[in-house]
């Protein structure tokens, strides 16, 4: 099968784009050809397809005023993605398209093209970005799910897009013109990676039958050190690994990373932090200021090294105070029997089995968080032991290749098996 994949970066930017190459991998390995579309950049892997990439743009820069109106052009109705997917289309034909991330960079636009080819669609939602134009349902005043049910209108009224009232107006113009065109009306299936992600489309009013709820997987990783192997192994090495706590992912405000700072405090315990982001020099400056040691930024980490760090932490935490999806770096975690520490939120506590594998805490009480760590620090070696083998008993029954791949061929089967009686 032709598998026609949309994403607007092609390089590892975070958790969808590394679901997106797992994807790939996973897919060439069982014998489908990968057909990529994306977006231009300097760190884009190669591809035979980029010919047909769309230009590369920044809408965070600086920008002249003639600038800014033909990026906003380009996030409401996109024509130049509409014209090369067009052709990468007619050259390669493609038995389905399968979209990731693609607003903004390419627009919704890029749906009438898949449609008009009759190409049947599966979008996976990584974010919320059909339900909330600022795609996170998170503004100023908190948690936010106003827009819910086409009332776009409240992301000018809260300016929600980076607090400008510009770019939130554009991207309300962009949520009401694409559900006058019924855009995203020509997505077949949508896959969901957590339950609350699927209950929050299905309350939103999207069709049930439209709507599959199917975990990331992760392509599982073989190492002598993963502790659930056996008992024996694990014996041997609990003492060893689990030196200190981590957070791996986007330095950003809705991840909670103040909140898992103050949380660390007087716990006696340290900090790893592995990643980038614009939060970056606030956390720095906030670090410095408190003269607080136990914290240490490791900076922006790849394979095979992000891995061996996730191996030697104590426990995972996920702080975050927004409506979290299904974060990659928890499956990470699990399929390498770490312990879990995370918010109450979103999609995080399906990653944890209370008392099991992990602890949760209310999304921004620093005070809880460290409740959780304190707890942990006074487990057994033996206790700790038995949630590392729960963390791993949990990602085997869920988060495997196999269990993904079965799910996703049945879907496309399915999709292409309905084009076949349509036509």
């Amino acid at each position: 099968m032709k598998v026609l994949m949309i994403n607007k970066f092609f390089y590892i930017k975070g958790g969808s784009e590394t679901y997106y190459f797992t994807l790939k991998t996973l897919l060439e390995q069982l014998g489908h050809q990968v057909i990529f579309f994306s977006m231009k950049d300097p760190h884009n892997y190669p591809s035979p397809y980029q010919a047909y990439f769309v230009e590369g743009v920044d809408y965070n820069g600086k920008s002249s005023i003639p600038e800014q109106l033909k990026m906003a052009s380009r996030i409401i109705y996109s024509k130049e993605a509409m014209r090369k997917l067009d052709a990468l289309i007619a050259e390669t034909k493609p038995d389905i398209a399968h979209l990731h991330i693609f607003q903004h960079q390419m627009s919704p636009s890029i749906l009438a093209v898949l449609k008009k080819h009759r190409i049947p669609i599966v979008y996976t939602a990584h974010d919320l970005k059909m339900l909330c134009p600022n795609y996170k349902m998170l503004n100023r005043t908190g948690v936010c799910e106003r827009c819910k049910g086409h009332h776009y209108y409240h992301c000018v009224q809260y300016r929600c897009i980076k607090d400008s009232m510009m770019k939130s107006m554009i991207c309300m113009l962009e949520g009401y013109l694409h559900l006058w065109l019924k855009s995203y009306d020509a997505i077949d299936a949508i896959i969901t990676p957590s339950r609350f992600y699927y209950d929050q489309f299905l309350s939103a009013g999207i069709e049930p039958k439209r709507l599959h709820y199917l975990p990331n997987a992760m392509l599982d990783m073989q190492n002598e050190e993963v502790c659930t192997q056996n008992e024996e192994v694990c014996q041997a090495n609990i003492h060893t690994l689990g030196t200190y706590y981590l957070y791996l992912g986007r330095i950003s405000s809705e991840k909670g990373i103040l909140t898992m700072i103050q949380g660390m405090q007087d716990t006696g315990a340290t900090l790893y932090i592995a990643g980038t982001g614009p939060q970056e020099n606030e956390i720095k400056t906030y670090l410095a200021e408190q003269k607080i040691t136990n914290v240490t930024l490791l900076g922006f980490k790849q394979q095979p090294e992000l891995q061996k760090i996730v191996l030697h932490a104590k426990a995972v935490i996920i702080p975050s105070e927004w409506y979290e999806n299904s974060p990659y770096s928890g499956i990470e975690a699990l399929s390498l029997g770490r312990i879990m520490i995370g918010a109450k939120i979103g999609g995080i506590p399906e990653l944890i089995q209370e008392g099991e594998n992990g602890y949760l805490f209310p999304p921004g009480d620093a005070e809880a968080m460290r409740d959780c760590i304190l707890n942990l620090e006074h487990r057994t070696a033996d206790e700790r032991y038995h949630m590392q083998v729960s963390s791993r008993r949990l990602f085997e029954t869920k988060f495997t290749q196999q269990i993904h791949y079965d799910a996703i061929e049945t879907i496309y089967r399915n999709l292409s098996r309905q084009k076949e009686r349509d036509n």
